[in-house]
């Protein structure tokens, strides 16, 4: 089992949240200007990355609040949770560190789920 650090809740098992996908994508400014092929790249395809990537997630069985995260794809580990207005970086996407009432080690993660 593994636990996730929601930014209002503190850590909590996985089965409370619901995957919402690839975080920081921008609905187009002017939607009715887009072709076809702009439609299904905006709807359809997401990156698809080795490591940290920038996800949104949401706590449905808890405070039902939407929230960022950054999860490595290779580890599962969560590197760092942010709310939806949250820390951006030049990259466009990864926020910065996680704060420190929602960090969780995964020593705490093994220990919970024993």
């Amino acid at each position: 089992m593994q636990l996730i650090p929601c930014p209002w809740c503190g850590p909590r098992e996985e089965t409370e949240f619901h995957y919402g996908g690839q975080a920081h994508v921008a609905y187009p400014a002017d939607p009715a200007a887009l072709s076809d092929e702009d439609w299904a790249e905006f709807v359809f395809y997401r990156d698809n990355p080795v490591g940290p990537f920038a996800e949104r997630w949401a706590h449905t069985a808890g405070c039902r609040r939407w929230f960022n995260a950054v999860r490595d794809t290779v580890t599962y580990e969560f590197r760092s949770v942010y709310e939806m207005e949250g820390m951006v970086n030049d990259t466009g996407g990864a926020p910065f560190a996680m704060p420190d009432r929602v960090r969780v080690s995964r020593k705490t993660q093994r220990e919970v789920a024993s």
